[in-house]
């Protein structure tokens, strides 16, 4: 090898970058760690950090007996400036981290979130939304002195005003009965099975429920994309990740916590591959008509069609189109003619036999997909 080989192989070594720590959960402070991660790795962030409640004094019910809040050293700074510092050395690193494409969630209450958001703003990320998460079930003011805090905000952002970012609009409004998916969104507080408790004391303060981190990842991210949490906890990222087949890395400094969040990732179960596929934007769903399935026999003509609850019969014919009662036209045309209606969804409104139930001929179409798509 010449000496200008050589020194070509030594240039790409240098500016080859360390292989990610993927699914595995990185012990210690989260700015030192990511830190250590190489720049523009990172798909998707969710960030539920120290909310500095500033809680004076113990908290207790009417009936006298104790309220578990959150008192642990982590939430705990000398001052509103300290807390600031912090939140923009740990967000600094969050954005260098993050691709040119990626997006940041973070979570949390009236006591933390305006100086984060402040903080986000300030560094150049680009708010797309801030979600409310409406708790189901909040805990009530105990002393009567305000209003129940019921709810905690989520800032969404993006790397810039300009900056591309992956939210798959389609899925949410399929995951919301085909209704578009609103900033605030209802779940009830982590109880349950899903609480993790060790000796019937909770393991964390503030779990948050899997279903919301479910719903994030599905928003914003695709299968194979890298998840970083860098205050980790008991793990709902990693375990929400796994499940949904994305990719995780976590950051936490707190040895009990990730003892937890290690056992419960390991017993995560992910979803089947077929699964994962999830509906997408008419600009990027690949087109297949209702003739498609005709042609290549996954319909054949003379198939007999039927809607859900079987007042039309109509006869597939070779050309895609359907017949039925003297009418014809496509799957879509023929729908709305036989219910006198200016439009229908042809591939819902026709189902086919299928063992001793009827399906939907979508699931034809989505099969189709499944067997052709690379």
């Amino acid at each position: 090898m010449g000496v200008i080989d050589r020194k070509r192989v030594a240039a790409r070594r240098a500016v080859t970058p360390a292989p990610l720590p993927l699914d595995t959960i990185l012990r210690g402070d989260c700015i030192a760690a990511m830190k250590a991660l190489p720049a523009a790795s990172i798909d998707c962030i969710f960030a539920d950090p120290p909310y500095n409640l500033q809680l004076g004094g113990d908290l207790n019910r009417p009936d006298g007996s104790h309220v578990d809040a959150v008192t642990n050293d982590w939430d705990k700074f000398d001052s509103f400036a300290t807390y600031d510092r912090f939140t923009r050395a740990w967000l600094k690193e969050a954005r260098r981290i993050l691709k040119p494409d990626g997006t940041i969630w973070v979570i949390g209450s009236y006591h933390n979130i305006f100086r984060v958001g402040a903080a986000v703003q300030d560094l150049g990320f680009w708010i797309l939304n801030d979600i409310v998460w409406r708790k189901a079930n909040p805990m009530p003011n105990f002393r009567g002195t305000r209003f129940t805090n019921a709810h905690e905000t989520l800032i969404w952002a993006s790397m810039g005003e300009k900056a591309r970012y992956t939210f798959n609009y389609r899925s949410l409004k399929t995951l919301n009965d085909e209704l578009q998916m609103r900033s605030d969104w209802e779940f009830p507080i982590c109880g349950g099975p899903e609480r993790l408790k060790q000796d019937g004391v909770k393991v964390h303060p503030t779990q948050k429920p899997e279903a919301l981190l479910y719903r994030i990842l599905l928003a914003s991210t695709q299968p194979g994309d890298v998840v970083l949490d860098p205050f980790f906890g008991t793990g709902t990222t990693g375990a929400v990740a796994r499940r949904l087949g994305r990719r995780y890395i976590g950051i936490e400094r707190e040895d009990a916590y990730v003892a937890a969040a290690e056992a419960r990732i390991a017993a995560a179960l992910p979803l089947d591959e077929s699964l994962l596929v999830t509906m997408q934007a008419p600009r990027n769903a690949p087109r297949v008509s209702f003739g498609t399935l005709v042609e290549n026999n996954i319909v054949a003509p003379g198939t007999l069609l039927t809607d859900a609850k079987r007042r039309w019969q109509a006869v597939v014919r070779a050309d895609g189109s359907l017949a039925c009662n003297g009418s014809e036209g496509s799957i879509h045309k023929l729908g709305a003619t036989l219910q006198g209606a200016p439009s229908c969804n042809g591939w819902t409104f026709w189902h086919h036999q299928q063992g001793d139930a009827l399906s939907p001929i979508d699931t034809l179409r989505q099969t189709w997909l499944l067997a052709t798509q690379p």
